[in-house]
């Protein structure tokens, strides 16, 4: 007698016979399985450490950019800007997966509503190249800010800002709403199971019982016509740059110049790598096992989110002085005397900070004051008992 194959199903194995998985439509399935990651099951919990982690890092993170952009005057600029359209983005994609994926790990909770789950695979794939658009767009200002700097502020202004981040909003949401609407159309006739954490074009197609060419061929083009050709306008955005950079006089000002733009450079690397990767693995490397191709795709749309923040935060050194600034003007209500907090930089690197006493003639001053040697002094009324 053959043996009947089981489903997973919500934490319970229901048989079901091959011809009826054949047979039966899910049209329209009113809920999808996400199984998580299969082969890894028993280790669900260890797995939800460091994802739980890095959702924590990056809400932090990002959130901590917002906050400090706003309320720091002198960040008021298109760099800055950019990198909190950056950080909306970061934070829209980490809700955008990880809650659901710690119920999974969690509590079993492997059910999700076939309209969420189309929901969820636009979100994902939307800010995707929301976020490979934001990149082009720090691109381009920091290339009119080291290319032509007389210029940068007339051509790059509040206005022209805005309608690039909405250009860039409208690009990635019509690019990825073919998706939604094939997936919406396609028949289901084979199963409702998908053996991932979260709700992926290329899985949810792979579901579907009817002819979904045209879906992977446009999956294709966007993948390389139009984030490789992001791709093209950053690598041409840095080249002009590194040009610029090295025809400097000086090694100092090349240094200063070249650092200006590393954080910008570990970003894009941190994003554009792990998805390169990510989508080789998946089309060349059928004989890995399912749970790394889930992994891989994992590590993708979370590094980046939890990376971004660190790196523009220790990289960017008004970032530093701005929540260093925010945080003594929070903390002067608990402060004893006058004091000031010395915070040295070597290029945008922090290396050392210290708290030290200044003069009576000085209690009062309450404002940040930037010097030649990257030393930032931030000046209370009131000194530190240490």
């Amino acid at each position: 007698m053959q043996e009947t194959p089981f489903c997973l199903r919500v934490g319970h194995l229901l048989p079901y016979s091959m011809s009826d998985s054949n047979t039966t439509n899910f049209t329209n399935p009113s809920t999808f399985i996400l199984l998580g990651i299969p082969g890894l099951e028993v280790a669900h919990v260890w797995i939800s450490i460091p994802f739980c982690a890095m959702y924590a890092i990056a809400m932090l993170g990002n959130f901590t950019i917002l906050f400090i952009v706003k309320i720091e005057l002198n960040l008021h600029e298109p760099m800055y800007y950019f990198l909190c359209m950056l950080a909306v983005s970061d934070l829209v994609l980490s809700m955008s997966i990880l809650p659901k994926t710690l119920t999974i790990f969690w509590f079993n909770s492997r059910e999700i509503d076939f309209s969420a789950c189309l929901t969820q695979l636009y979100f994902i794939h939307c800010f995707f190249m929301i976020e490979s658009g934001i990149f082009v767009a720090m691109a381009l200002d920091r290339y009119e800010a080291i290319c032509h700097p007389l210029r940068h502020s007339t051509i790059l202004t509040n206005p022209v800002v805005v309608k690039i981040g909405l250009a860039v909003m409208l690009h990635g949401g019509i690019v990825v709403l073919l998706y939604l609407l094939l997936a919406r159309q396609w028949p289901y006739c084979r199963t409702n199971i998908i053996p991932q954490t979260h709700c992926e074009h290329m899985a949810v197609m792979k579901l579907a019982c009817t002819n979904t060419h045209v879906s992977s061929y446009y999956g294709l083009f966007v993948v390389f016509c139009v984030t490789g050709l992001d791709v093209v306008f950053i690598t041409m955005s840095y080249t002009q740059i590194l040009r610029a950079i090295f025809s400097l006089p000086t090694k100092d000002a090349r240094l200063k110049t070249f650092e200006i733009c590393g954080s910008h450079l570990c970003a894009i690397s941190a994003f554009y790598i792990p998805r390169l990767f990510s989508s080789l693995t998946s089309r060349f490397g059928q004989n890995m096992p399912l749970y790394f191709h889930i992994l891989s795709t994992n590590v993708y749309l979370l590094v980046s989110p939890m990376l971004n923040p660190i790196i523009y935060g220790i990289k960017t050194k008004e970032i530093w002085a701005g929540s260093s600034n925010t945080l003594l003007r929070k903390a002067l209500k608990f402060s004893p005397g006058p004091l000031v907090l010395r915070l040295s930089f070597v290029g945008s690197w922090l290396v050392t900070g210290c708290w030290a006493v200044f003069p009576e003639s000085l209690a009062g001053q309450r404002d940040i004051k930037s010097f030649p040697d990257h030393t930032v002094l931030c000046q209370c009324d009131k000194p530190f008992n240490s």
